[in-house]
């Protein structure tokens, strides 16, 4: 599975972005999906993830409301609606697949990552 991130770039605080996430392969949705991103020297953490179905959706609390995963599957493709972002959203946004069943908040529980896409909110 290639994963192939896109949709970043700069936008002032309050603005909005929507990530696309495209898939290889015909098996996407056999995999949960998930958006993680990293800020420099910071650990990778949890954004958002969608099961199979598509119809259970995870969130960090610091984007609740205001992100919102979703997939289309015969595009093969996951998006991230980000609204009303801030600053502190600044970060490199990575797209992965899970084959497993669990509760998507680790980065273990993903086997295939894509390149990232950075995305840059001025104040």
């Amino acid at each position: 599975v290639q994963l192939v991130e896109s949709g970043g770039g700069l936008v002032q605080a309050g603005g909005s972005l929507r990530l696309s996430c495209a898939s290889s392969g015909r098996t996407f949705s056999t995999y949960a999906m998930g958006w993680f991103r990293q800020a420099p020297g910071k650990e990778r953490d949890f954004v958002a993830a969608i099961n199979r179905n598509g119809d259970n959706t995870h969130y960090a609390s610091s984007v609740k409301g205001r992100f919102t995963i979703s997939r289309g599957d015969a595009v093969n493709t996951v998006y991230l609606q980000m609204e009303s972002l801030k600053p502190e959203d600044t970060a490199v946004y990575y797209c992965a697949a899970s084959p497993f069943s669990g509760t998507y908040y680790y980065v273990y529980e993903y086997d295939y990552w894509g390149q990232g896409t950075q995305v840059t909110v001025s104040s």
